[in-house]
């Protein structure tokens, strides 16, 4: 379908309003200014697969909330960038797509994709079950930039461009299997990306923990530090400085606890601190209360802090 030659620009986007409309999922087609409006749209089905070329002039799509309370479809969309550009936005992100690169997208919640130029795209359109990718990881792909330069991008970009150019004949040579090896292309695709995404995660996860344990290490003898103050310093909620070093084996109090304690027990068997009473020794680890200093002492190393401290004489010879 393509825009008539015969109308005015106005005319011509209520024209390709309706087009977009009908095409895909419910969507709003969102007008730019531009002084002569065109655009077209080649579209094919390879069994549940609903293959789309799209060129056209600036604009807006936006698939809304009320569109999905309408038609709850439950597809997922592909759109690789042929020519242009596209910002995609989804679960408050977003995806800026140039020439050669690729997002998904999940039409069971709303998102919009803006035009700021003259372009052109290939949409996949088909039942999220065929990706057969985990729920997780398609949370985690949504509106994500992915490049076809690398991984398994320069196998499936090729084939997709094919698809493109041969979309007015797909209908007469498609079959139900080669569906099948399209989502199963662009599963792999994305499955790869998703796997590259959560390592770059977790290395990310454990630079923060060990800047954070070092952040900690250097304020030992501060008794005001604590989980406001380290979640503050590294701009990350309390919530996650606990789950983060959770999946260590550690709790904050904890970590700090037995830090400070290990630094005491060190100065007590110093023969060099020999004079420092032992109220001090615990105080400049971050335990001002002499009381709670023995306790907490006594429960770790099951003696005392004085004790400790004739104990390390006695090994020493003194």
């Amino acid at each position: 379908m393509t825009t008539p030659s015969d109308d005015t620009s106005a005319g011509r986007f209520e024209f390709w309003r309706d087009v977009v409309g009908q095409s895909f999922v419910p969507l709003e087609a969102l007008p730019r200014e531009v002084p002569d409006f065109r655009a077209s749209l080649h579209t094919a089905q390879l069994g549940a697969v609903q293959v789309s070329v799209v060129a056209a002039d600036p604009h807006g799509v936006a698939h809304t909330r009320k569109h999905i309370a309408s038609d709850p479809a439950d597809f997922v969309k592909v759109s690789l960038q042929l020519a242009g550009q596209c910002m995609l936005t989804q679960a408050d992100r977003q995806a800026l797509l140039k020439p050669g690169e690729l997002a998904i997208y999940d039409t069971r919640h709303p998102y919009t994709l803006d035009f700021d130029q003259r372009y052109r795209t290939l949409v996949l359109m088909f039942p999220r079950v065929m990706l057969r990718l985990p729920e997780r990881d398609l949370a985690r792909m949504i509106a994500t930039t992915v490049s076809c330069s690398d991984g398994l991008g320069p196998v499936v970009h090729p084939f997709l461009c094919g698809l493109a150019g041969q979309v007015r004949q797909l209908d007469a040579l498609g079959t139900p299997r080669l569906a099948d090896s399209v989502v199963d292309l662009v599963g792999a695709m994305l499955s790869d990306r998703c796997s590259v995404e959560v390592t770059q995660q977790d290395d990310g996860r454990e630079l923060l923990a060990r800047r954070i344990l070092t952040y900690m290490e250097q304020r030992l003898s501060d008794p005001g530090l604590g989980p406001d103050r380290i979640a503050a310093a590294h701009h990350i909620s309390r919530r996650f400085l606990y789950k983060l070093l959770a999946e260590r084996g550690y709790t904050v109090s904890g970590w700090l606890r037995e830090r400070r304690l290990a630094e005491c027990l060190r100065d007590l068997a110093d023969p060099a601190l020999a004079h420092m009473p032992v109220a001090t020794v615990g105080s400049r680890w971050g335990f001002p209360d002499p009381a709670h200093f023995s306790h907490a002492f006594k429960s770790a190393y099951g003696m005392s802090p004085s004790e400790a401290r004739g104990a390390g004489r006695t090994a020493l010879g003194a």
